[in-house]
């Protein structure tokens, strides 16, 4: 738990430099099973004019090009929010077994409300999880740390 805590503040600060690169404020990291930092990802759907650039996705496209299956599935993807229908099928895709995130999809929609930049769907990702054939171990949503993440949100959503 205390490491989970210390992953997901580090994808708060790759939220952080995706505000300062002029896109969403979004961050993924992929780490190993002996805990080491693989790879970080921030937002890019801005500054690429990618839709499917979400921090998630790109991580795990960038991921599934260096990697293994097998060495994916020991791997842990965390998000510092819930990972959208989209990021949850390229997650599954991709063969991550451990997902944590810090704050739900429900809390996003509170924050983005009706801003088309962020079209937020009422879909949990264990729900696409649970659509699959492979058991992927959900870790969140962190409420203590809810506050903390969305500090990097408040603002950006007018």
């Amino acid at each position: 738990m205390e490491s989970d805590v210390f992953y997901l503040r580090r994808c708060n600060e790759v939220s952080k430099e995706s505000i300062k690169h002029g896109n969403t404020p979004f961050g993924a990291i992929l780490v190993a099973d002996d805990g080491s930092i693989l790879m970080e990802q921030e937002n890019v759907e801005v500054t690429s004019g990618d839709c499917t650039g979400h921090a998630e996705t790109t991580l795990m496209a960038r991921a599934s090009r260096k990697y293994s299956k097998e060495f994916l599935s020991k791997c842990s993807l965390y998000s510092t929010f819930e990972p959208c229908a989209m990021c949850a099928g390229a997650i599954y895709w991709g063969g991550v077994s451990r997902l944590v995130y810090g704050a739900p999809e429900t809390t996003l929609l509170a924050l983005t409300g009706d801003n088309p930049q962020n079209p937020t769907m009422s879909l949990s990702c264990r729900d696409v999880f649970a659509a699959g054939q492979k058991n992927i171990e959900v870790i969140g949503p962190f409420r203590d740390l809810e506050e903390e993440l969305m500090e990097v949100h408040k603002g950006y959503w007018k």
